[in-house]
């Protein structure tokens, strides 16, 4: 019966060592799902930032542009355009 018991005790032993160890893990777990939530939201920022430089550029170029093609359309209109 003795050993019955000792086998039962180291049983309960181990089973309590998994679970804390279980524990420690879901812990974490929990941790890392928080740095990558962060890390997400980080991320769509950037992608939110950067969709608004591209748009702040094109508008840019679409500025630029202007001026040259009335330029263009004036030098037409004055037979300045060579070739």
């Amino acid at each position: 019966m003795t050993d019955l018991s000792n086998i039962e005790s180291l049983v309960l032993e181990h089973l309590r060592a998994i679970r804390s160890k279980q524990t420690d893990h879901d812990e974490r777990f929990d941790r890392l799902e928080s740095r990558l939530s962060s890390l997400e939201l980080t991320v769509a920022g950037m992608r939110r930032d950067l969709a608004h430089m591209y748009g702040d550029i094109v508008e840019q170029h679409v500025h630029h542009d202007q001026p040259n093609t009335r330029i263009e359309r004036l030098e037409r209109r004055l037979d300045l355009r060579e070739g």
